[in-house]
């Protein structure tokens, strides 16, 4: 479902039923690029989690990858992911 930004201010209850009850995510756009999504909570819980822990596997990979080939400059993988985060923001 893809609705503008005034279509939605006049029904915002609607989507937001519309994407607990129907699991139906809304796409709401500005004069007429996509700038945000309506999607139920669980759901958004559910995709953070997927994200940490791909980004958790991943920050393993390198740290196994950094450890298996012996260097000595190599940061924790707490540190990496300190920086990451701090790229991110």
């Amino acid at each position: 479902m893809i609705e503008s930004m005034a279509e939605v201010r006049g029904h915002l209850a609607d989507v937001i039923d519309r994407a607990r009850r129907e699991e139906t995510p809304t796409i709401i756009t500005r004069r007429g690029k996509q700038e945000a999504v309506v999607i139920d909570i669980e759901e958004y819980q559910r995709l953070r989690r997927i994200a940490e822990d791909a980004e958790e596997a991943w920050l393993n990979r390198l740290a196994d990858e950094a450890e298996s080939e012996g260097l000595e400059a190599s940061v924790s993988l707490e540190e990496m992911a300190a920086m990451l985060r701090t790229e991110r923001d």
